[in-house]
């Protein structure tokens, strides 16, 4: 006991100032008005952790109690708080411009049908034009039969594809159907098909098989007859209409006749204004399929419409023009320019597919007047009739005579010269032979053969030859030896530059009844000689 005593002592001690503590028991009835408070004084909850060393359960429950009380000056300080007035201009909520994200897509677009059994329809479709900021969610497919209102609709979640295939449906049924796009703002204006879909097999699709040279534009001249035949398949018979620019034809100028495989367009003379493009429509129920023929008419182009002579010098000439107001229904592919002479009038081509409407005609004679005309010209040809120039060009003489230049003669005459000297010879008494020499001159020169300061004519004895060739002449004398004597055998050469001569000195000698040599000596001569 007296052990108990120290331990209800000593919290005794602690307890004086503690004592209102109990009396403020009674005080947590207020602590729920303040609780709102705590959160902004987080700081006092240490304070408490001492508490649990005493182990006493109601120091611990009086504890949340203390908190109130030291919370009281948090609240005291509360008043200090004066931002609030941040919150009274709270900033404009971003939500309000995205409004739009709300707004339903437009409309599908081109809604047809692909294909169609005795259970099934195809059908297919494109995106709309305009989503919306909300983006596109998917579409809902609904069809319902022919004279009801009651929309059935087949795909329970929106479809993602631009195309469904609606099954489990009554043959020999008539079906009309409509697609719309949903997203987050609702569904869309819906997308119906133009007519009511026979639910039946069609065995054969329609098909049009359009032959090649149809593909591109059929050209036809004026008067001319066209005759196409456009072949097709389906089964059952499809059915075949055509239209011109959108429109139905004219019965009187344009015959069709259909049959179970082609279809015959007729126009029996073709005027320009059967020009255009000719659709042709196989269906068989809601399928269908189409080709377009563009046929032109064409005829020659009309003239230019006017042409300037624009000016005219030396030998020259300038022309311009305007295109012709009618083009004949073609592209203009040139002009064809032409002259005449004012004196003869007959007319020469000077330019042909020419492009420009301007052109400089040029090697006009001079002293002559012109006169111009144009032809446009296109795919079919040149036009029928040309525009002429009003006024003639005249090709003026001019006042300088024309003074050749004076061309300086060249003075071709040469001296004679030797360019092949005589050279001495040494012979045998009884023998024959020969001296050659060769010459140059201009004109040509007279070669003379002489012997003792006398000419060697007419004398058996002697031989001269005389050859011609490139540039130079060559002289050869054959000289037949009797008898020893001394002698001097020269050679002149004559022109009317002037003599030249050669000689060449022969030395004879006697020997007794034994051959004798005949020595010719002359001094070596090089001569070099170019025109």
């Amino acid at each position: 006991m007296p052990a108990k005593v120290p331990i209800k002592k000593a919290p005794a001690k602690k307890a004086p100032s503690k004592p209102a503590e109990p009396a403020a028991a009674p005080a947590p009835e207020p602590a729920p008005v303040a609780e709102p408070a705590p959160e902004p004084v987080p700081a006092p909850a240490p304070e408490p952790v001492p508490a649990p060393v005493e182990e006493p359960a109601p120091a611990t429950e009086a504890q949340p109690a203390e908190a109130p009380v030291e919370a009281a000056p948090a609240e005291s300080a509360a008043p200090a708080e004066p931002e609030k007035p941040a919150e009274a201009a709270p900033p404009p909520p971003p939500a309000e411009p995205e409004k739009p994200k709300d707004e339903p897509p437009s409309q599908p677009l081109e809604l047809t049908v692909e294909d169609v059994t005795d259970t099934t329809l195809l059908v297919k479709w494109k995106a709309p034009e305009q989503v919306g900021a909300a983006g596109l969610d998917g579409y809902l497919v609904e069809y319902c039969k022919e004279g009801t209102d009651a929309w059935v609709a087949v795909n329970q979640e929106p479809c993602v594809s631009n195309r469904y295939n609606i099954q489990n449906l009554t043959q020999g049924d008539k079906l009309l159907v409509r697609v719309k796009a949903l997203n987050r703002g609702g569904a869309s204006v819906p997308a119906v098909l133009d007519q009511p879909v026979p639910i039946r097999e069609i065995v054969d699709r329609p098909k049009i098989r359009l032959p090649r040279f149809l593909r591109q534009t059929y050209l036809r001249h004026v008067g001319e007859g066209v005759n196409l035949v456009i072949p097709f398949q389906g089964k059952p018979r499809p059915q075949v209409s055509w239209t011109k620019n959108g429109q139905p034809l004219d019965p009187k100028q344009v015959s069709v006749r259909n049959s179970d495989r082609d279809t015959i367009l007729f126009i029996r003379k073709t005027e320009r204004k059967d020009s255009g493009k000719y659709e042709v429509t196989v269906q068989i129920d809601s399928l269908e399929d189409k080709a377009t023929i563009d046929i032109q008419v064409i005829e020659r182009p009309g003239p230019p419409k006017s042409i300037k002579l624009v000016d005219v010098w030396g030998f020259n000439a300038a022309l311009e023009w305007t295109p012709p107001d009618d083009d004949g229904n073609s592209e203009i592919k040139g002009y064809t320019i032409q002259k005449s002479d004012k004196k003869t009038g007959e007319w020469f081509t000077v330019l042909e597919h020419y492009h420009r409407t301007n052109c400089t005609v040029t090697d006009l004679i001079m002293g002559n007047s012109y006169y111009f005309r144009v032809f446009a010209e296109n795919l079919v040809g040149l036009s029928e009739k040309p525009v002429v120039t009003k006024d003639c060009a005249f090709i003026k003489k001019t006042g300088v005579v024309y003074k050749p230049a004076e061309f300086p003669e060249r003075d071709f005459t040469e001296a004679p010269k030797f360019t092949q000297a005589l050279s001495n010879r040494t012979t045998t008494t009884g023998y024959s032979t020969k001296l050659f020499c060769a010459v140059r001159g201009t004109p040509k020169p007279k070669i003379i053969w002489m012997k003792n300061q006398m000419e060697i004519r007419e004398d058996p004895k002697y031989r001269a030859l005389i050859n011609q060739g490139a540039g130079r002449e060559s002289a050869t004398i054959r000289i037949s030896i009797w008898i020893w004597f001394r002698s001097k055998e020269q050679e002149s050469i004559v022109n009317k530059s002037g003599d030249f001569k050669t000689t060449t000195k022969t030395l004879a000698r006697l020997c007794c009844a034994s051959p004798c040599t005949k020595a010719i000596h002359n001094d070596n001569v090089n001569i070099f000689i170019a025109f």
